[in-house]
Formats: C-alpha cells, sequence, structure tokens
C-alpha cells in the first residue's frame, strides 16, 4: 500500500514547517520511504520561509527529506504576491502554478491532507 500525504503550510511561521517535518520525519521511521509519496505545499506566505537566507535552520532538514522522495512545492501567485523571486528558493523546491489547484489535485488523487 502507498501512502499519499499532502501537507499544507500557508502561513509564514517556522513552526508550521518545523512540525511538517517532524511530522515527515516520524512518519518515515514507520513507512519505508518506497511505500510514501509525500508532498509538502506551500502557499501564501509560507512561501517565504523557503527562501534560502530564511531556511537556514531547516535547509538541511528539507535536503535529507528530498533526498528521501519528499517533494516541495511552492506556489507561483504567491511568490509573486509576496515579490519572491523563484533562484531565491531552496533548490529542492518545485514552483507549481497555483498552490489552491495542486492541493485540488492532489486530494483528487487520494493524498491525505495534513494542516500543521
Amino acid at each position: 500500500m502507498k501512502f499519499k500525504v499532502v501537507f499544507h503550510i500557508d502561513w509564514g511561521q517556522e513552526e508550521n514547517l518545523k512540525m511538517a517535518i517532524t511530522n515527515i520525519t516520524n512518519l518515515l521511521k514507520i513507512v519505508p520511504r518506497e511505500d510514501t509519496d509525500i508532498c509538502v505545499l506551500a502557499n501564501g506566505p509560507a512561501v517565504k520561509l523557503f527562501q534560502q537566507g530564511r531556511a537556514l535552520g531547516y535547509a538541511s532538514d528539507i535536503q535529507d527529506l528530498s533526498d528521501k522522495g519528499v517533494h516541495f512545492r511552492v506556489c507561483n501567485n504567491a511568490l509573486k504576491h509576496f515579490a519572491v523571486a523563484k533562484d531565491s528558493l531552496v533548490s529542492t523546491c518545485e514552483v507549481v502554478p497555483a498552490g489552491i489547484m495542486e492541493l485540488v489535485r492532489l486530494q483528487a488523487e487520494g493524498y491525505a491532507y495534513i494542516k500543521p
């Protein structure tokens, strides 16, 4: 069985990202990574958390989870709204056109929705 999960972060508070990282880390301790499909989706002010300079405290965690197959996606609409340049993001981030549409798509594909 493949466990599909999307962690949705939409506020610019580091505590939410840290909680998502902890939740994902704990999930991967129990479920082998080949049995998971995990995505972290950031929209709204949360996109700022993924800027290289701001993410210093957890960039290594993001990289480690990315190496384990976790996808980090950020909303292009929010990047534009908050004037965040795509090239300022942590390199493992993937930009999607609209965060809300990505959430709808993932949930339609059976992903469990987690709001840390």
